[in-house]
């Protein structure tokens, strides 16, 4: 019987309304990721926070000890769940989250929160990585545009390319509804 966990990464107020890094969509990815925890938390599923700060304090956003870097009050930790704290991309670097998962006896991992194409595809590619199955749970999942070579790529188009990216060899992707349908 597999064991779950829910990791909640980077859903932190700098990336919402009057943030200093807002993402489209935030809100309703926010919405969903609070749905899902309700669902762990009811089910016993080991819920994981993890929230992003830059080690300098003039960082653009998410500064240490900032209103910005924290967790945005829609999916607010509960007294006993984990909170990570990092400080790069990828949820597993420097951090005890393998070893929060691996104390707990954790088998299969979901993941919500931001951005798709950086902090959310880091520690989904790296859990793949360590063998853990995970689920993205792509409509609680959150970015931006992004510019290269001079080209604008909307924000739903990046979103898109990082879960195509995911879902052809690192992970699952559900919606919400579906991935709630499936586990009662």
């Amino acid at each position: 019987m597999s064991k779950r966990a829910l990791i909640v990464i980077d859903l932190q107020n700098d990336y919402f309304s009057g943030g200093k890094f807002e993402l489209e969509n935030i809100e309703a990815a926010a919405d969903n990721a609070a749905h899902l925890l309700d669902a762990a938390r009811q089910s016993g599923d080991l819920v994981v926070h993890v929230r992003h700060e830059f080690a300098s304090a003039d960082a653009p956003f998410f500064a240490p000890g900032s209103d910005g870097a924290a967790i945005h009050p829609s999916v607010q930790p509960r007294d006993g769940e984990a909170v990570v704290l990092k400080n790069a991309v990828n949820a597993f670097k420097g951090t005890d989250l393998k070893a929060i998962l691996d104390d707990n006896g954790i088998t299969d991992v979901t993941i919500a929160g931001a951005m798709s194409h950086m902090c959310v595809e880091g520690a989904t590619r790296a859990a793949a990585d360590y063998g853990y199955p995970v689920t993205v749970i792509h409509d609680a999942v959150a970015t931006r545009a992004l510019e290269f070579n001079g080209e604008v790529i909307p924000a739903a188009q990046v979103h898109a390319a990082a879960m195509a990216a995911l879902g052809f060899a690192y992970a699952t992707l559900q919606a919400t509804d579906e991935y709630l349908e499936n586990k009662v």
